[in-house]
């Protein structure tokens, strides 16, 4: 079953409680002339995908912040580890260069 099967099946009602034959249509934030609608609340004016974002974002699960300064000193400590590594190989291409090639 494909993620828009799984949720139209999430999301349906039983007929009874939508009043016969009529389905609810998603909100598209505008009139059916193209006009902005004036009903709604306070994020009417925003274009869709703007609330749709801020619902999103609602959703998220923030890592505490112990998890953050714990991975932020992980990425630290192997940023200067691999700057480490890198410039060794740096000054060892350099001096390789420096006695073979320029003497």
């Amino acid at each position: 079953m494909s993620n828009r099967a799984v949720r139209r099946q999430k999301t349906r009602e039983p007929k009874s409680k939508r009043g016969g034959a009529q389905r609810a249509l998603p909100s598209t934030g505008t009139s059916p002339q193209g006009r902005p609608s004036s009903g709604g609340g306070l994020l009417s004016w925003r274009p869709q995908f703007i609330v749709d974002i801020i619902t999103e974002l609602r959703k998220v699960v923030w890592p505490e912040r112990g998890d953050v300064v714990h991975l932020t000193i992980v990425v630290v400590i192997v940023t200067i580890l691999i700057g480490a590594f890198l410039g060794a190989i740096d000054i060892g291409f350099g001096w390789i260069i420096d006695r073979t090639l320029l003497n």
